[in-house]
């Protein structure tokens, strides 16, 4: 029982972590940079793999083809982000003050 509690304690966040995500600029903002550039380095990783794989430098297909798969998935859930931010501000604009 004594052995549940600490496991549940450890897992709680710590006030520090708290403190952190409550500076200026660190919340929503920080976490669009980081889509960003998640989204921009798989792009970066999947043109690299391919242009080993033309110059025979990497003979492994499917390592290619999986990178562009994750560069592809990046990048379709970066355009659903920025549409549903459109949608969301188009809706705010909608509403009288």
């Amino acid at each position: 029982m004594i052995n549940n509690i600490n496991a549940i304690n450890s897992s709680l966040p710590s006030p520090t972590t708290a403190q952190k995500a409550d500076k200026p600029g660190g919340g929503f903002a920080e976490q669009l940079k980081e889509a960003i550039n998640s989204t921009n380095e798989a792009q970066l990783t999947a043109d690299q793999a391919v242009e080993g794989l033309h110059s025979g430098q990497t003979g492994n297909l499917h390592e290619v083809m999986i990178s562009l798969e994750k560069a592809d998935i990046s990048m379709r859930m970066f355009v659903a982000l920025r549409n549903k931010a459109v949608s969301a501000y188009q809706e705010i604009m909608k509403m009288n003050v």
